[in-house]
């Protein structure tokens, strides 16, 4: 820890036409900063514009903390101790899509922490962002113990899968289209065609920032913006030549057993084209095994399968994380199941977006006002209603893990009904 005493200055910026994009511009110390946070390397030059690039088609605002009193040896006030970043996307909540307030980059160097430099940013962001008519925030965590006390709540999930595609593994749906490998000039906007089509019908879904598609089609690697020659991206067309799904992939190696290949990214706009995906996946020649970090909770592949125990679950990890900014926006916004009507009192201890509200579904259709003096039927903090907003997980979960509170015999099973979905949300873009 430090001792002297920081003279600290939060300085914002968003990167424009004219940003300096060499190494000694602050857009350089910028991401500097940032790796010093989560552990990287400093960035090569030549890989500078590229980023530059890709964070002003993000349309990101960087937020970055500056020490004016640090001692003669650490590195110059111009590096942030601290950052921090945002971005908008479109969110599915299956009557639409709303544009979610994406938080990433949050880094506080070692020698600064607990100085409520985290908490000064979070808090004056959320707020402006509110002000701008943002209805949510969202974000994907590297820690999980961090973003509670901020009233976010986990939302989506995933799970690491590997399948054995040796002599067992057949899937038995009837086969439709035809799956190919594409040439790495096409790859990317494919890629972006395609999930376009993912976005637009899977719930819980958030649009992704300009690197995805390049780093799913080889065009960037994974430590930097450079073609990544072992990467492979093949393609499914439907019937009518449709491009409906994609997945990249990587050889782990010969010295690897047994033979691995690894789904760098998997993304099917039909449960046809995933099927078929898996069926292209289990016919490679020499691999005998698949991993992905990405598979949905409820992946129906499993049920495809021949012989069942090919597929094996390795971990689950939360993937989105929901802050409510605006109760009434958010929910008026979201699709349910069914009809109802539920008076809800939402705790948040940053007065954020606290209240009480009725909210009245009819046929899927929702309409949120504020309740007045009506009684609740139910009280909820704002972490739990997070959670359940995209309905990964059930209030009842909720109640008995004590963040919500029924006031009527009747309030957890219908809010169970009520934000239930046929599918789980499902998001594997992270940010």
């Amino acid at each position: 820890m430090s001792h002297y005493t920081p003279d600290l200055r939060t300085e914002t910026f968003t990167p424009g036409p004219d940003e300096d994009a060499t190494a000694g511009g602050r857009f350089a110390k910028w991401l500097d900063a940032e790796g010093i946070g989560f552990h990287e390397g400093t960035f090569d030059p030549e890989d500078l514009p590229h980023y530059l690039a890709a964070y002003r088609a993000d349309r990101r605002v960087l937020w970055g903390v500056h020490d004016g009193a640090q001692p003669a040896e650490a590195l110059g006030a111009d590096h942030p101790v601290a950052t921090y970043g945002t971005m908008v996307h479109p969110l599915n909540v299956g009557a639409g899509q709303i544009d979610a307030h994406q938080i990433t980059a949050v880094t506080v160097r070692t020698s600064h922490r607990r100085n409520g430099i985290l908490r000064s940013m979070m808090m004056r962001d959320l707020r402006e962002a509110k002000e701008r008519g943002l209805p949510l925030a969202i974000l994907t965590a590297s820690e999980a113990t961090i973003y509670g006390r901020f009233g976010f709540g986990c939302a989506t999930f995933t799970q690491s899968i590997e399948v054995d595609v040796r002599e067992r593994f057949e899937v038995t749906a009837p086969g439709t289209g035809t799956t190919t490998l594409v040439a790495r000039e096409h790859a990317v906007p494919l890629a972006e065609r395609i999930f376009e089509h993912f976005q637009a019908s899977t719930f819980g879904s958030v649009g992704r920032q300009h690197a995805y598609p390049r780093r799913a089609s080889g065009e960037w690697g994974r430590e930097r913006p450079v073609e990544d020659r072992a990467v492979r991206m093949a393609v499914h067309y439907d019937s009518a030549g449709e491009p409906l799904g994609y997945v990249s992939y990587r050889f782990a190696g010969w010295e690897t057993t047994p033979y691995t290949m690894k789904i760098v990214d998997l993304v099917a706009a039909t449960p046809s084209a995933y099927l078929e995906l898996w069926r292209y996946l289990g016919s490679l020649d020499l691999v005998e095994r698949i991993t992905w970090d990405g598979a949905r909770r409820d992946d129906p592949l499993p049920w495809a399968l021949r012989d069942r125990r090919c597929y094996q679950v390795k971990g689950t990890e939360d993937v989105l994380w929901v802050r409510l900014l605006d109760v009434a926006a958010a929910l008026g916004r979201r699709s349910y199941r069914g009809s109802g009507r539920i008076v809800l009192h939402v705790v948040d201890g940053h007065d954020i977006a606290g209240g009480s509200f009725v909210l009245t579904v009819v046929d899927g259709a929702a309409q949120v006002v504020p309740a007045g003096t009506e009684a609740p039927d139910a009280t909820l903090t704002v972490n739990a209603l997070g959670s359940l907003y995209l309905g990964g997980v059930q209030a009842s979960t909720l109640a008995l893990a004590g963040g919500l509170t029924a006031h009527s015999g009747e309030a957890v099973d219908l809010l169970d009904s009520l934000f239930g979905r046929p599918q789980e949300p499902y998001c594997i873009t992270h940010f």
